[in-house]
């Protein structure tokens, strides 16, 4: 054993990390054990004390190689660990093995510093191995979890914990701040339950559709939206309609994809409506053609063939495009006679570089030879770009 801890020395010493890491994986597990006595003490066992020169002056396959070893040392390891971790000079990769290893320890202490780095880290990587650490320690890090709920001050902080964890048991806890007076705490809430299908969550989105905050009805519409497919007794459509005319247009917007999950006629025709106002703003009328497209059945083609002659040029644009993203082959056709009918129209639209271009890409990508002879017109087109592209188009067609 001693003759093991003078080679790591020396490959300490010497920076060869690899023999290092080498040398303390051959430690007796009783020479380690030895140290799990007091794990306060201040002095580190020389094999940890090395290990975690490995940890801070590694290169990242030394750290990885190291991290399997450092387990070893049992919670003496601990508290070294936690202050790497809150040390902001810290190199960012060391802290993030900090992280990772301390998931393997359920106590107190851990708990308490995994949730205070995911309230205070702005780095997404460590507040991910955060995460990851909490969900490995599972049932006590819940519970420690839920009782910071219990406390205004802490209950932001723990709610944004639960939401990051992916198992059952944060559900119940989650549920209990659905109705808090902070509108940071409803959203996180709200947002983590949409993962879950469990009955009682669906009543909470419903609920949550007439909070006062955008944020709160903008989560409760997209988590209605993903438990639509899964609800049989509810009519979604119903709660969802009447959110396309919220004051939010982001509402609005996630009003608009969530139906699009429903994919039903019915809600295609409560689609319509809205991308036909004069009233609607652009962007929502984008992602309506974009919805409808996705439902992708001969009603919902029609009713974008419809909305064509009242909306604005960059939703009509759009609509050129989606159409060459059919894929459904008895709708190709369809989609490559509306378009056609369209160019023929004379609306003022058509006579725009952008569209003519979007018009000979769509027809190529659908493979309708119907649109032969208009893809010769637009090869005498006076814009060169024009050309091009239904040259192109028209090769895809031979």
């Amino acid at each position: 054993m001693d003759k093991l801890l003078k080679q790591a020395t020396v490959a300490t010493e010497q920076r060869d990390w690899l023999s290092v890491t080498q040398c303390l994986q051959q430690l007796p597990l009783d020479e380690c054990s030895r140290n799990h006595a007091n794990p306060e003490a201040k002095e580190l066992p020389l094999g940890l004390a090395m290990a975690l020169t490995v940890l801070e002056q590694g290169d990242f396959q030394a750290r990885w190689d190291i991290a399997k070893v450092l387990p070893q040392w049992g919670e003496r390891i601990v508290t070294p660990l936690i202050e790497i971790l809150e040390d902001e000079e810290a190199d960012l990769e060391q802290r993030w093995f900090a992280g990772r290893i301390l998931g393997g320890f359920n106590t107190p202490e851990v708990i308490r510093t995994l949730v205070k780095l995911l309230d205070h880290s702005e780095d997404e990587e460590l507040s991910a191995i955060a995460s990851s650490a909490l969900a490995a320690i599972g049932h006590a890090a819940v519970e420690a979890l839920t009782d910071l709920l219990v406390q205004p001050e802490s209950r932001l902080f723990a709610t944004r914990a639960l939401a990051q964890m992916h198992c059952a048991e944060v559900i119940n806890p989650l549920l209990s701040v659905v109705h808090d007076p902070d509108v940071q705490v409803r959203v996180t809430a709200i947002a983590a339950l949409s993962r879950f299908h469990d009955d009682r969550i669906v009543s909470v989105f419903l609920v949550a559709l007439n909070d006062y905050a955008a944020s709160v009805r903008k989560e409760a519409v997209i988590g209605l939206g993903l438990s639509a497919s899964s609800q049989t007794d509810l009519d979604t459509l119903i709660y969802l309609q009447p959110l396309l005319y919220d004051l939010n247009l982001d509402v609005c917007q996630q009003a608009a994809i969530a139906i699009g999950r429903i994919g039903t006629d019915q809600a295609a025709e409560a689609l319509f409506p809205v991308l036909r106002s004069p009233l609607t703003p652009v962007p929502l009328q984008l992602t309506v053609i974009q919805v409808l497209a996705r439902i992708e059945t001969a009603t919902t083609l029609e009713y974008l063939h419809q909305a064509l002659s009242t909306i604005a040029e960059d939703s009509i644009l759009e609509i050129v495009r989606v159409f060459g993203r059919i894929e459904t082959p008895n709708l190709k056709y369809q989609a490559a006679k509306i378009l056609l009918d369209f160019f023929k129209s004379g609306h003022p639209s058509v006579e725009t570089t952008a569209i003519k271009q979007a018009l000979a890409y769509s027809w190529g990508q659908l493979g309708i030879r119907d649109a032969m002879e208009t893809l010769g017109q637009l090869q005498n087109d006076p814009q060169m770009s024009v050309r091009l592209h239904a040259n192109a188009a028209i090769q895809q067609l031979q």
